[in-house]
């Protein structure tokens, strides 16, 4: 069986499973660029509200394959490093996409599928779940934006215990540090993380994809021209038809109905 990104519909909320059961999820190439291509339809799409991506059967994605990536190393270099762009364009495309993104993760996420997870919006993940970055286990170092993510969210000395030492975090430890949203029980974890779509399905897409901008650009921005951002996305989405629907609905104590 080749491995591959499936998509299906859930009401407004696109799944995307990654597929490589065989290899518990192993990412690839081809799904790469069928997560780019899967995210600009979304974004296109107002069928779509949100997205959540889940590995199918027992595992989320123990990243990479590292049979080929023994096989690449008779090649080039250059084959490699293209195929690392693969990922990094995706991660980049989900970091961007102005609709959440929600990773549900049941047993393994290691390495690239532990990237992947930090570049989501929401983490939603079962107990039971092994979150390792293993690259220097086999002489490697982090792709994917795991060292980027890690470095932003943690303190240093965690860092290093993750990435130097590679040695798995509990999802438990994750949640209390402000890395996971959400703990489920096993086998859980697509179910929780639908329903947390339903809910921000719910709320104005154009206020999420300002509230998305926002805090993707806080880290560069000095205060004053984040400030000056805050202002144009505020006033923008006061004006915008949502704007007025939200504060009316509000007022008339009734659910808002948002475009």
């Amino acid at each position: 069986m080749s491995a591959s990104l499936k998509s299906h519909s859930v009401g407004a909320t696109m799944v995307l499973t990654i597929s490589n059961p065989e290899h518990r999820n192993a990412l690839g190439p081809e799904m790469y660029a069928a997560g780019v291509e899967a995210l600009n339809v979304a974004e296109s799409s107002a069928d779509v509200r949100s997205v959540v991506i889940v590995g199918e059967g027992r595992h989320f994605c123990a990243g990479g394959n590292l049979q080929r990536l023994q096989g690449n190393r008779q090649q080039p270099p250059e084959v490699q490093a293209e195929t690392i762009s693969g990922l990094h364009n995706w991660i980049e495309t989900i970091r961007a996409f102005p609709k959440p993104v929600i990773a549900a993760v049941e047993g393994a996420c290691a390495g690239a599928g532990f990237s992947l997870t930090l570049a989501c919006d929401f983490i939603v993940a079962a107990r039971d779940a092994v979150f390792v970055m293993a690259y220097s286990n086999v002489a490697i170092s982090p792709d994917g934006g795991g060292s980027w993510a890690l470095a932003r969210a943690l303190p240093r000395a965690t860092v290093m215990q993750l990435l130097m030492a590679g040695e798995r975090i509990a999802p438990e430890r994750l949640q209390q540090l402000g890395v996971l949203n959400t703990l489920t029980d096993a086998g859980a974890a697509l179910g929780e993380a639908l329903a947390l779509a339903e809910k921000l399905n719910g709320r104005a897409p154009n206020a999420l994809a300002s509230i998305k901008e926002l805090v993707n650009d806080a880290d560069t921005n000095p205060l004053h021209t984040h400030l000056a951002a805050e202002r144009e996305h505020f006033v923008r989405n006061l004006h915008h038809p949502n704007g007025g629907e939200g504060i009316a609905a509000f007022l008339e104590k009734r659910t808002a109905q948002y475009r």
